[in-house]
């Protein structure tokens, strides 16, 4: 069950770093409306570009505690609810922009995982 919940976390972390970091300029079909970049998708639902930024650096910081929390398990369960809720969050923007279902599929699915990671540390 351990390597389970850590192979999560992994999936977690990297599926966030590699949106955050090296898909940021790229376009993508789960992207909000046709943005074609992270600002553009801001954008598309009506955010400022500070909460662009201050997601990011949320999710980066929390992604990287992900992994630390590979060795201490608090700051997983804290990092994987935290970034439940942000997850939550994305569904229901995609929701608001009514976007296709289809969208929030990976938001969902990381959701599905930061539940799953938050439960096996807290029960």
């Amino acid at each position: 069950m351990d390597t389970i919940i850590i192979i999560c976390q992994l999936i977690i972390a990297l599926s966030i770093l590699n949106v955050w970091l090296l898909r940021y300029q790229k376009s993508s079909q789960w992207r909000a409306g046709n943005a074609g970049n992270m600002k553009e998708e801001f954008q598309h639902y009506e955010l400022p570009e500070w909460v662009m930024k201050a997601t990011g650096l949320a999710k980066v910081t929390l992604a990287i505690l992900l992994i630390a929390g590979i060795w201490y398990q608090s700051v997983a369960a804290v990092s994987a609810g935290i970034l439940a809720i942000f997850m939550l969050a994305a569904i229901l923007m995609h929701i608001k922009v009514k976007d296709p279902l289809v969208k929030s599929l990976p938001a969902f699915s990381l959701f599905v995982l930061c539940s799953f990671v938050l439960l096996a540390y807290t029960v």
